[in-house]
């Protein structure tokens, strides 16, 4: 669930790491909250792998939408100069291959369809690596992720249970088809040791540099308008958001290694209180591939480097049309519109309508194409009365309409979107 809809977590954070960070994350300059520093060596790999050509493409029309400061990143015809450190004017100079004849093999560690054997019969995904994370964490932690809500007596929507329900629909149906699967998180727990206490240091950083210089410990709930001024909250922003994602990044990256990562949500809009939420009639479908940086995020060393990695390694190249297919067929089979932003933070890429070019650590960190999906409102009515139902097999009448469970209805839609996608592109000639 993206919290653009939901109160202001994520909007918030970032505003004020944006604003107030340039020295920041544990001594390191110019690193976003809890970062690594760049190995900028390690993009010797990437020389003579890419066109002039292709490299000012893919920054001007998918990453860099809205510019890049050229003290950051600089094309000639020869190649791009990539800055390490602002202050000690050092860079790192990546070396353009003349031509896409004599351009170099990209490395990485995923595989593209059209490199994959021809599947046998009934095994269209036969071999193929896939990473499933479903999103948030869920259980007792939900409340804190703010992703619950609760109608009256009801069973309380809580998003990360729900996403974990349908990436265990999906393992033995991607199976079933061939496909290695793994999932990165298997229960309502964190992945990350670490807990918001541990992020206290950090957490103050951010509100000193927000200009809070003597900030409360606590807020009193959910609807407290000052909550994101507080150690508290900033201590679990950073430990749900950052720490869970960051850790789950190092299993998809150094253990499962896949070739594609699924990143499981679902979405909402603005519930105001969680015990009192809001239902409203709007329900849409998109989902989101890497892309759009803005300039503020592009100043951190750390995701200026990631970003790089992405480009080279041609994420792109294989993430844009799997996610094509898949939001295709997840919009024949839940029949809902495409959500159309109102922000500025994404850019909507491809041609069905329902996809979208945005920065998120997840989609970022993942050093795999990843499709990460955005369908239903949760707390629209429709979709409160079908999660309501639970899971179950066959038709049910819900709230006047035959519905399938909508856990199983997500599930095919997503299964259904990597069959046309791996399909057609396994047998296109290989590149």
């Amino acid at each position: 669930m993206l919290l653009l809809r939901v109160p202001c977590r994520k909007i918030t954070f970032h505003a004020l790491a944006v604003v107030a960070v340039t020295q920041f994350a544990l001594g390191a300059s110019n690193i976003s909250p809890l970062g690594k520093r760049p190995e900028w060596s390690s993009l010797k790999q990437y020389q003579e792998t890419i066109t002039h050509d292709e490299f000012a493409r893919l920054l001007q029309n998918i990453y860099c939408p809205r510019g890049v400061d050229a003290e950051l990143i600089l094309i000639d015809s020869e190649g791009a100069r990539l800055t390490i450190d602002r202050e000690e004017k050092s860079y790192f100079n990546l070396r353009f291959a003349r031509d896409e004849q004599s351009q170099k093999p990209a490395p990485r560690s995923w595989r593209p369809a059209t490199a994959l054997p021809t599947a046998p019969k009934n095994l269209d995904l036969a071999g193929i690596k896939v990473a499933i994370d479903p999103g948030h964490i869920g259980g007792r932690w939900a409340q804190m992720e703010e992703r619950w809500f609760q109608v009256g007596d009801s069973k309380p929507v809580q998003e990360g249970d729900m996403t974990l329900r349908v990436a265990k629909l999906l393992v033995p149906k991607l199976r079933r088809l061939g496909a290695k699967v793994s999932l990165v998180r298997d229960k309502a727990e964190p992945v990350t040791p670490k807990r918001p206490a541990d992020m206290t240091e950090v957490a103050k950083q951010i509100l000193l540099r927000g200009g809070e210089a003597t900030p409360r410990e606590d807020f009193s709930g959910p609807t407290d308008p000052e909550k994101e001024h507080t150690i508290r909250w900033q201590d679990e922003l950073l430990f749900y958001r950052n720490s869970e994602i960051r850790a789950r990044a190092e299993i998809v990256n150094a253990q499962l290694r896949p070739d594609i990562t699924l990143c499981l949500h679902f979405n909402a809009e603005a519930w105001d209180d969680p015990r009192s939420p809001r239902l409203t009639d709007h329900n849409h479908l998109h989902l989101l591939v890497n892309g759009s940086y803005s300039q503020a995020e592009l100043e951190y060393d750390d995701v200026r480097f990631e970003m790089l990695q992405r480009l080279l390694s041609r994420a792109h190249q294989e993430e844009l049309p799997l996610a094509e297919s898949s939001a295709a067929a997840m919009a024949r089979r839940t029949e809902l519109p495409p959500y159309e932003y109102t922000t500025e933070n994404v850019i909507k890429v491809g041609a069905t309508g329902y996809v979208y070019g945005r920065n998120l650590i997840a989609n970022r960190l993942f050093q795999c194409p990843v499709v990460y999906y955005e369908p239903y409102v949760m707390n629209s009515d429709e979709v409160f009365w079908r999660i309501q139902e639970g899971d179950y097999e066959g038709i049910r009448n819900v709230n006047g309409t035959d519905r399938p469970s909508i856990y199983r209805e997500y599930a095919d839609g997503v299964v259904h979107g990597l069959l046309d996608y791996y399909r057609a592109a396994r047998n296109k000639p290989r590149r």
